[in-house]
């Protein structure tokens, strides 16, 4: 895997050739200091432009579903000495109000590559779900996935020495209500789709089994007529999600390479050139 590779997966490369495929979004470039601030140890959610702390939704405990109050980001505490660092961003502030009330008033963010889906216990509902800047930071901040993308970006490139320039972004999604089981992890490889996994692999959906056939003619369908050789790279990963039949919204663009979760295959499969176990054929008629 290239870093080019990985480039050409950063949202803003792919989602102007695919808009069309996909869900309404807005890109936002990050300055260096809000960068630097999801780096830093700690959860201290930025202040409002407005003054006025957002009551987070921030449970203790990823299994923590008793009514005790939540950790105090609340107006007790506006006094204390660390209060006076919580830092100020009122240009993103105003740019990520203006963005959600733009996508309907709901939103999941990402970065440059990846979603939070990590840190989602910490929020309302465990979802990435943000109707508001607060929200969006405090997922951003709690998550492993972000501070992977923002540190090792390019982690198993095999040309280490090639120097790429990443400006970072924050990526606001109208948020859409997705029954999990009709999510699907569509590999590619030298133009060919080699391989379909379910999204959601350690679930069981009884009906995918009964939907099986057309669930791979929508997909094999959906790669031909508007994703093969309209994406730079010949190999490559996929998600979609299957809305009903007959009508697929395309998600997202991965690598192809070991930094991509495999789901239900392994990459050895993936890049041995042998047939898969249990594979269907994918090639049009």
């Amino acid at each position: 895997m290239k870093k080019r590779q990985v480039v050409d997966c950063i949202f803003s490369a792919w989602y102007p050739r695919f808009e069309h495929l996909t869900f309404p979004s807005v890109v936002l470039p990050l300055p260096g200091a809000f960068v630097s601030y999801l780096l830093a140890d700690g959860i201290v959610l930025p202040n409002s432009d407005s003054g006025n702390r957002h009551k987070s939704s921030y449970k203790a405990h990823p299994d923590d579903d008793s009514d005790v109050d939540d950790p105090d980001w609340s107006d007790e505490d506006e006094d204390d000495d660390s209060s006076t660092h919580a830092p100020e961003f009122p240009e993103l502030d105003a740019q990520i109000k203006q963005a959600i009330a733009h996508l309907g008033g709901k939103v999941f963010p990402k970065l440059n590559w990846s979603a939070p889906k990590d840190a989602s216990w910490i929020a309302m509902n465990n979802s990435l779900q943000c109707t508001c800047p607060e929200d969006v930071y405090l997922l951003l901040k709690s998550s492993d996935f972000v501070t992977h993308d923002l540190t090792q970006p390019f982690d198993r490139c095999e040309d280490e020495d090639t120097e790429v320039d990443v400006q970072y972004q924050l990526v606001l999604r109208r948020w859409t209500n997705v029954h999990p089981g009709m999510e699907f992890r569509c590999f590619v490889k030298n133009d060919k789709l080699i391989a379909i996994s379910q999204r959601h692999h350690s679930n069981f959906f009884a009906y995918i089994s009964d939907q099986h056939d057309g669930i791979l003619a929508d997909i094999v369908d959906f790669y031909h007529q508007d994703i093969e050789k309209k994406f730079p790279d010949r190999s490559f990963v996929f998600d979609v999600y299957r809305k009903k039949p007959g009508k697929l919204v395309l998600v997202d663009l991965n690598p192809f390479g070991e930094v991509t979760d495999p789901l239900m295959f392994t990459w050895d499969e993936l890049t041995s050139g042998e047939p898969l176990e249990g594979e269907s054929s994918t090639e049009g008629e």
